[in-house]
């Protein structure tokens, strides 16, 4: 079976930061809001560096996450595609445009 090897953070500061500013969007109360706002902007939802470059995941977001290295940035990125893949399917449906890989 296939154990995915779990990489320690180097800076804890900054990913607790990222981390902290994208675990709000996805809150049952803010998630069809912060999916409004990706439609609106015509991007794609798994489009984490899209998103992030045109505000839609914040300015401190951004910030933050220029001051990780590589390895922790691709665990913010990882940590933002689980809570992507956490969406209750009625609204994934209702998204479909954001989630869909055309």
């Amino acid at each position: 079976m296939f154990v995915q090897t779990v990489l320690p953070v180097k800076d804890e500061a900054h990913f607790a930061a990222v981390k902290a500013s994208l675990e709000p969007l996805f809150a049952s109360g803010n998630v069809a809001g912060y999916l409004k706002r990706v439609q609106r902007a015509k991007l794609r939802v798994r489009d984490f560096e899209g998103l992030l470059h045109r505000g839609l995941l914040g300015a401190a977001t951004a910030e933050a996450y220029q001051a990780l290295g590589d390895s922790d940035r691709g665990q913010a990125r990882e940590l933002y595609l689980s809570l992507v893949e956490q969406v209750p399917l009625e609204l994934r449906s209702r998204f479909l445009k954001v989630y869909a890989y055309y």
